[in-house]
């Protein structure tokens, strides 16, 4: 063995050389290994006709193993001792085991003298290295050896296969189907591998055992009863029976690998032949393709019309476009597989390939030249001839064009011209038609020049006799004569136009005279009709007095008026007195406005009608505003009077509620008669709503007389009455909470001082910064945490103020928690005793009611392993009201 093989082995090797002897003296691997082991040993020394029974017993003499050597490797060991002696049979173990350290194999604490005593973990372990030197190590499969070459090769053999996932030596194997794989994918008649089931593994490991010894030559190393009964099998044993398959296929696998060989030379071959074929065919249809192609492309017979040469032009760039670029591919693929082909059969050291005569490639490509000199001939004659005819259908299209464009023009021109539309036109209509016919003239005249180019034209096309001349010369006829016949209309309808004109000239003088006077009186009626019917809504005396002297003003113009009336229809009747005169065909009425003299008499008329309609209106209203005045100056009165009384008294309330004069019932006591006083006051306020009652009847809404309104009297007696009652309470809440609490007077006017100073807005009420500012001042040093507990309490439903009743709920909470929280924990250490808890009804039993609703306020519910339903847990209770205790 050179050194590479060598040092190969050793730095295999050493991860073995400590192999783990403590798992020999498992019983299931420890048989695993002795049936493996001894089935691998028999395999080769059959091949010398003999073979061992007891593993630890038939190598004690060395010969066997010797022999097993000399088998496996090929090669001649020393001489052996025949010996019986313990000194003979150590000398030839050592022999074998020289001779296996000669391989490059690093024994470690295996000795000659530990296999002569049949040590069994020594022998396996020296059995397990031969098998690893001689079976395994030299297995290589893609730049890996060994081990994970013999892994790796177990993986790409069975990938194909479903419910097989080779990850190692052990576990992987357990449900046989790995092995079942291998064998199928090399021997795939010996396996019906579709039959086999991942949850019957007794049956695919015996099936493979099996089928393995049978047709593999593969000794039957394991029993699949161990495997399953074992949660990890051995993996030196799966090791060794598994290398047995990969030696049993690499012979097979050398033979495939010739066949392929052999396949692929006669796959060569038959590409070869193949790509022949198509040269022959595909070179046939493209010489065939040309030979029908060159006569379309000589045909030179001329068309006689460009539609006809259009298209032949069309179908040429079909060709071109169409026709052509596939033969050009074919072609050129034509070309590269003759090359490729030539190229395969120099490489394959086969003779040229020689197409059959016609079709080399100089042939094709001559035919190829012949085809574009066609194609090049017949592409000039088509552009020749077609530039031929598009000079006639040019001139051609001209006459069309311009005669389509006239007779366009011209179409009901005629028609126009006779229409005696002027008779019944107003003025500004005749006007309109004259500056229309006036335009129609300058239209006329600028076509003249066209219907010139038309006739040039015509005669271009007789001259170079134009196949189409007879229908071109009929249509230029019939041109002319309607040119003419236009010319004769026109001057007869513009002497009709400018008769008609002044004839109308004078009617619209008067029309616009009767209008610019019949607009302003018409409107001044509209607005005096409107100003007369208007509904009239006034709220005072003033009021009322203003529209009446507007109303006396509006009358004296009505002379003066009428004479407008009588000047506007004399200005009609004139109009009408010339149309009769001189027969005008009046087609519509006045242009400038649509008043009627029928219109201006009706509204006239209606409008002496309203007059004195107006007259009563305005004296009833007069009397109605006279009686609300009354009412005003009546309720103006009372309100007056009530509205200071009530904003006193509230002033007077807050000053009783604020300062501290006396006991808290002598406060009491005083705050007791203002109510009284207040309530007695309740007629007068209900003689108020009396006189509010009649105005709204009234519908009067505003009141000159006072500032105060209902709503406001109502809003400030209700707020009074509130007042009153609400500081009553809080003076017995205070009352209450003092003798609860045991506060003194002194306490309590301290108290009321503090929160008086700290109520900086006077409302009786301090914001969230007094309150915090007055805290501090009474000597509380607290974070925002606790602040915002504070808060929680004095203001449960976070209005952003405290009252004086809820600053003295919390100063007197403060004062008597401590004392309170001292006199349950006495209680409740006697009461829990030696136990961790104490139940709801323990405590309400045995503590006073303040004292046991304060407990079970602050505790948690013991959970410990001694819990009872309804237990409270001692020390949550500590720790809420000291913090951390040691009780």
């Amino acid at each position: 063995m050179d050194h590479y093989d060598s040092q190969q082995t050793n730095d295999y090797m050493q991860p073995e050389e400590d192999w783990d002897r403590d798992l020999l003296l498992d019983p299931a691997w420890e048989k695993q290994q002795r049936k493996t082991f001894t089935a691998w040993c028999n395999s080769h020394l059959r091949k010398a006709g003999t073979q061992i029974e007891n593993i630890e017993e038939d190598f004690r003499d060395g010969l066997k193993l010797m022999l097993l050597l000399e088998v496996i490797s090929g090669e001649r060991l020393a001489k052996p001792e025949r010996g019986k002696m313990r000194v003979h049979k150590i000398s030839n173990v050592n022999k074998a085991l020289d001779f296996i350290a000669s391989k490059g194999v690093k024994l470690v604490s295996i000795g000659a003298e530990e296999i002569v005593d049949g040590n069994v973990k020594m022998t396996l372990g020296m059995i397990w290295t031969i098998i690893l030197r001689f079976a395994i190590q030299d297995i290589s499969v893609e730049e890996t050896s060994a081990k994970e070459g013999l892994l790796l090769w177990c993986q790409r053999k069975t990938a194909p296969y479903k419910n097989v996932n080779i990850q190692n030596f052990h576990i992987s194997w357990k449900d046989g189907l790995g092995f079942c794989a291998l064998i199928h994918r090399h021997r795939p008649e010996l396996i019906d591998y579709g039959k086999l089931r991942k949850d019957d593994p007794l049956t695919n490991l015996n099936t493979a055992f099996d089928v393995a010894e049978k047709y593999l030559d593969i000794p039957k190393m394991l029993d699949a009863e161990d495997i399953v009964g074992t949660a990890r099998p051995d993996e030196k044993a799966i090791m060794t029976y598994v290398s047995s398959f990969y030696h049993a296929f690499s012979g097979a696998q050398k033979a495939e690998t010739a066949a392929n060989r052999i396949c692929k030379v006669l796959a060569v071959n038959q590409e070869n032949e193949q790509l022949m074929e198509d040269y022959e065919k595909l070179a046939s249809d493209l010489l065939e393709w040309i030979r029908r192609t060159i006569p379309w492309l000589e045909n030179r017979v001329p068309e006689n019309t460009m539609h006809a040469m259009q298209q032949k032009l069309e179908d040429f760039r079909d060709y071109r476009r169409l026709h052509k670029p596939p033969k050009v591919q074919e072609k050129c693929q034509l070309e590269i597989n003759f090359n490729t082909l030539q190229t395969k059969l120099r490489l394959s050291n086969r003779p040229a390939f020689m197409p059959s005569e016609g079709r080399m490639v100089s042939d094709i490509n001559n035919a190829w030249g012949c085809l574009e000199q066609a194609e090049k001939g017949y592409e000039e004659w088509l552009l020749n001839e077609i530039r031929r005819l598009e000079r006639l259908d040019h001139l051609a299209e001209k006459f069309r064009q311009k005669a389509s464009i006239h007779e366009a023009w011209t179409d009901g021109k005629e028609i126009m011209l006779r229409q005696k539309d002027y008779e019944t036109a107003t003025l500004s209509e005749i006007k309109a038609l004259l500056k229309k016919h006036e335009a129609f003239e300058s239209d006329l005249a600028a076509h003249q020049d066209r219907v010139e180019q038309i006739a040039a034209i015509a005669q271009e096309l007789n001259e170079l006799d134009y196949y189409d001349s007879p229908s071109v010369n009929a249509r230029c006829q019939k041109i002319c004569d309607q040119w003419d016949n236009l010319g004769a209309l026109t001057q007869k309808r513009r002497e009709a136009l400018e008769r008609t004109e002044k004839l109308l000239e004078t009617i619209d003088q008067l029309y616009l005279e009767y209008a610019k006077r019949a607009a302003p009186f018409n409107n001044w009626m509209e607005g005096a009709m409107e100003d007369l019917q208007d509904t009239f809504i006034v709220h005072t005396i003033e009021e009322i007095q203003g529209l009446t002297t507007a109303h006396e003003q509006f009358k004296a113009t009505l002379p003066d008026a009428d004479k407008e009336r009588l000047a506007i229809l004399g200005i009609h009747n004139e109009v009408s007195k010339i149309v009769q005169t001189y027969h005008v065909n009046m087609a519509g009425t006045n242009p400038y406005t649509t008043i009627t003299p029928q219109e201006i008499n009706g509204k006239w008329d209606h409008v002496r009608q309203l007059v004195p309609r107006r007259d009563q209106a305005l004296m009833e209203e007069h009397a109605r505003q006279q009686h609300n005045e009354r009412l005003r100056k009546q309720f103006g009165a009372q309100a007056n009077v009530i509205g200071p009384w009530i904003q006193t008294k509230m002033e007077e309330i807050g000053r009783i509620s604020i300062e501290m004069h006396g006991t808290l019932e002598d406060q009491l006591s005083h705050l007791r008669q203002y109510e009284k006083s207040i309530v007695n006051y309740k007629p007068k306020i209900d003689q108020l709503e009396g006189d509010h009652q009649l105005i709204q009847e009234a519908l009067i809404f505003d009141n000159k007389h006072t500032n105060y309104t209902m709503e406001h009297i109502r809003v400030g007696w209700e707020q009074l009455l509130t007042t009153i009652a609400r500081t009553i309470n809080e003076v017995e809440n205070q009352i209450l909470t003092r003798d609860a609490k045991g506060i003194s007077q002194e306490q309590m006017n301290e108290f009321r001082a503090s929160f008086n100073h700290f109520d900086r807005k006077k409302t009786g009420m301090m914001d969230t910064d007094d309150f915090r500012a007055c805290l501090i001042s009474m000597g509380y040093n607290m974070g925002e945490a606790e602040f915002a507990r504070i808060m929680s309490i004095v203001d449960p439903n976070r209005l952003g103020v405290v009252t004086f009743q809820a600053f003295i709920d919390f100063m007197s909470r403060e004062t008597a928690d401590t004392d309170t929280a001292d006199q349950v924990m006495a209680s409740f250490k006697i009461l829990a005793g030696d136990k961790n808890y104490i139940t709801v009804d323990e405590l309400r039993r045995e503590l006073p009611p303040d004292q046991a609703e304060y407990c079970i306020a602050r505790m948690a519910p013991y959970t410990g392993p001694d819990a009872v339903p309804g237990a409270l847990d001692y020390m949550s209770f500590s720790t809420a009201l000291y913090g951390e205790s040691d009780l």
